[in-house]
Formats: structure tokens, C-alpha cells, sequence
């Protein structure tokens, strides 16, 4: 057996490609990790699992994770290790009932929240929920907004919104090559993950960014209006000017992980710089005399959209807790 470490670029099947120095290396897990699963809390420590009712995260391995693994002398064959330190990580509750955590992607850069101005709509409560999750696992959030081809005077105007908040905003089109090249410039030489509802876009992109890739792409349903999924697994793409894309598959559900009612102002930027105007140190925002961000959002100086969004994540994060 030798020793060797690498990233994590393909999860399929309970079977992981670990790209090393000298290749690609298909891995299975080690036992160990269904016991022992090391993966960054806030205390960053092992967490020893006795029995399957604790384990708090669904997957102890996912795309973007740096591991040490053990491989065969004469194959490209191996077992993952250990999981090193992340930097980042997105995260969600995993879908069902059980309260346990999904990390979606790990040690990525970049978040590119993929959106369609139009065909499908745009799922502005999933923007919202992303842009946190982006805030809460370290990671650069951009906004894509797709199908700029489609785009009428009638189309919602996401961009002066979210501009006036302080996110980037990239405007794409697959079709005529719109922002093609400014996308590229930012995933270059960069660990990024594309994420959004499904019929977006997000494969069309790929397909645009890097000539060749080859991607199979579905179109919208025309019945529900709602995306095929094309991407049924996690899979990061490297690019030739440098860096690896990770594709997710579309979200229809995400709830958040590990946020706090007390934190998720913090993690609006537009709400939390008027968190020192409240009257009261412990002020929900919500129905509190004397609010500053209530304030802000009377005098125009917060999107109602964004703002009710805020009470509708704090109320569910409230009844988690």
C-alpha cells in the first residue's frame, strides 16, 4: 500500500475520484470513517460516533475535500483515510426528517448561484437561503443570472437589488456567449461550485466555459415550468485556464445548517449594518419597538422582498431550535 493525498473530484455511488500528483485515484471509504468522522465544526475536533443515532452529518466525504488515502502499488485503486481540515464548506439540513447535516461541497472559493431571468422563474427564496449559506460556510457568493436572452422589460430586476446589497452580479447567456468570458476570469485557478433550481442553465455554462466538456443538457418542462435534473451527481470539471468547477445537481429543497436565530441578521449585509440602530441589544427584528432595521426597511433602505425573506428563514430557524 502507498500513501498519498489529493482532492476529492467525483462522488458517485459511495465510490470518490481522488485526484492526486500522479493521477486519478477511485477510492472507497474506510471503515473508520463511518465511525470516526473528522470534518470541521466549530471546535474542530474528532467526533467519536457510538452508534448511528449520532452521527450529524449524512456524509463524511464530499467534493472539494483534501484526504489522505491509502492506494494499491500495481491499480488506481484505494480507501480514503482521513479528511484534512476545511477552509469552507457548504451545508444544508438533509432532506427528511432526521436533523442531520449534508456538506454539499467543500474548500471552494467561490459559490455561483445560478439563476434564469426567465423559463423558469427566478426562486428568489432559494437565492436568499444560498447567499446565507454562503456567509455561514466561508464562502465568495456571485450571482449568476442566466438566459439574459430571454430577458424582457417585464422580467424581474434581481440585479439592482442584490448590486445595492454588495453582491456581484454576472449576467450570462449560454446562447450568445454573454459573460461567458467575465465567468471564466473568476473560476480561474479557483476551487468554485455551481449551484441553483434545475433548468437554469448550470450545464449549458459548463458546456460554455469549457469548449469540449460535452455535457449532456434537458430542456425545461413545459408542462410544470419547473427543470429536469441533469447533473444526478456531484462532479467538479477542471478548466484550462486553470481551477476546478464543481457541478451540484439542481436544489428544490434547502434548508439551512447549524445558524442560530440570534445569527442569521448578521448574515443579511444589508440588515446587519443597522443592527446597531435597534433600541434593544437582544432585538429579533421582528416585532420590537425602536428596531433600526424595521426603520431602515420604512425608508427604503432595505428591500421589502429581502427583509421578508429574513423573518421567514428566522421563524423557521426559530422553530428548529
Amino acid at each position: 500500500m502507498i500513501n498519498d493525498e489529493g482532492i476529492v473530484i467525483r462522488e458517485h455511488r459511495n465510490a470518490f475520484d481522488v485526484e492526486t500528483d500522479t493521477g486519478v485515484v477511485v477510492c472507497t471509504l474506510r471503515s473508520k470513517l463511518r465511525k470516526t468522522l473528522y470534518y470541521p465544526e466549530r471546535d474542530n475536533r474528532y467526533h467519536t460516533v457510538e452508534n448511528v443515532g449520532q452521527i450529524r452529518v449524512i456524509n463524511p466525504v464530499t467534493i472539494g475535500d483534501q484526504v489522505r488515502i491509502s492506494k494499491q502499488e500495481n491499480d488506481n485503486t484505494g480507501a480514503i483515510e482521513e479528511v484534512l481540515p476545511r477552509r469552507s464548506k457548504l451545508s444544508r439540513k438533509a432532506p427528511g426528517r432526521r436533523r442531520v447535516e449534508q456538506i454539499m461541497i467543500a474548500n471552494a472559493d467561490y459559490l455561483i448561484i445560478v439563476l434564469a431571468v426567465k423559463n423558469p422563474v427566478p426562486n428568489i427564496r432559494l437565492l436568499n437561503r444560498l447567499l446565507v449559506a454562503a456567509e455561514a460556510g466561508t464562502l465568495t457568493p456571485i450571482i449568476c443570472l442566466n438566459k439574459m436572452d430571454l430577458w424582457t422589460s417585464e422580467s424581474p430586476d434581481i440585479q439592482e437589488t442584490y448590486k445595492q446589497v454588495g453582491y456581484r452580479i454576472i449576467p450570462t447567456s449560454a446562447l450568445t456567449g454573454l459573460g461567458i468570458d467575465e465567468l471564466r476570469n473568476v473560476l480561474s485557478r479557483k476551487i468554485s461550485a455551481i449551484a441553483g433550481p434545475s433548468g437554469v442553465g448550470k450545464t449549458s455554462l459548463l458546456n460554455a466555459l469549457q469548449p469540449g466538456l460535452g455535457l449532456k443538457v434537458r430542456e425545461v418542462n413545459r408542462s410544470t415550468g419547473q427543470g429536469r435534473h441533469t447533473t444526478s451527481y456531484l462532479a467538479g470539471h477542471k478548466l484550462d485556464v486553470g481551477g476546478l468547477v464543481i457541478d451540484t445537481p439542481g436544489i428544490r429543497e434547502f434548508s439551512l445548517w447549524d445558524i442560530t436565530p440570534e445569527e442569521l441578521p448578521g448574515m443579511f449585509p444589508d440588515l446587519s449594518k443597522h443592527i446597531d440602530t435597534c433600541k434593544f441589544h437582544d432585538c429579533a427584528h421582528i416585532h420590537e419597538p425602536g428596531c433600526g432595521i424595521k426603520q431602515a426597511v420604512e425608508e427604503g433602505l432595505i428591500s421589502h422582498g429581502r427583509y421578508d425573506n429574513f423573518v421567514v428563514l428566522y421563524e423557521e430557524l426559530k422553530g428548529n431550535w
